[in-house]
């Protein structure tokens, strides 16, 4: 067996800055969003939230934790000072040759490495701790667009960044910076199209014929 389905929490804390991404980038407009939520609550609540929301990880070779889920979270922690947080594993892979071990992640869509262009990179580029995740605002905008019903949350993975990788071609980076609601507006057009109709989450108005 070289993973388990099983999701096997570590009761201990785990040192937020040595997990390492398995993708380049985040929106950091939804990393800001994270960051003020997360100060609304008390020093209590905090706690409580810490226990309940788990990083995800990959176990892998020389004993490092991979994060495969909530990269968002984890900068937006790490930005608030916080220095430890619990982990689950979801898959072992300590005994994948380190050579080899990118190439199962890959193949069981574990890694996402593209970078803030869209543009794929190679795994030895991926950053090495949450501090070092890139901004992407098209990510922000596909985050945004999805919480606005642009589409539905699908379980396809990086479904965001395919959805970020469309919008790339549908507005522009000046644009989203420039004003994030129009841009908005014209990525919930685009989302509607039929040009988007193999996206993940896809809901755009059918015709009846």
């Amino acid at each position: 067996m070289t993973t388990t389905n099983a999701r096997e929490p570590r009761v201990h804390p785990v040192p937020i800055l040595s997990l390492r991404p398995t993708q380049m980038t985040v929106g950091m407009r939804e990393v800001k969003e994270k960051r003020k939520r997360w100060r609304e609550h008390g020093k209590t609540k905090q706690a409580d939230l810490l226990g309940k929301h788990m990083i995800p990880v990959v176990y892998g070779p020389d004993a490092r934790y991979y994060v495969i889920d909530h990269h968002h979270l984890g900068r937006a922690l790490h930005d608030e000072g916080v220095k430890e947080v619990l982990v689950t594993i979801v898959g072992d892979l300590r005994m994948v040759e380190r050579e080899a071990f990118w190439g199962v992640m890959d193949n069981k869509r574990w890694v996402y490495p593209y970078d803030a262009k869209g543009e794929r990179r190679s795994f030895r580029d991926l950053p090495k701790s949450v501090a070092d995740l890139k901004d992407d605002p098209f990510r922000s905008l596909a985050g945004e667009l999805r919480r606005m019903g642009g589409f539905a949350k699908d379980t396809t993975p990086f479904s965001e960044f395919l959805w970020a990788d469309f919008l790339r071609r549908q507005v522009s980076r000046k644009a989203v910076e420039a004003d994030f609601d129009k841009a908005l507006e014209k990525a919930m057009a685009a989302a509607r199209s039929k040009n988007a109709i193999y996206l993940p989450g896809w809901c755009g108005p059918l015709d009846d014929d």
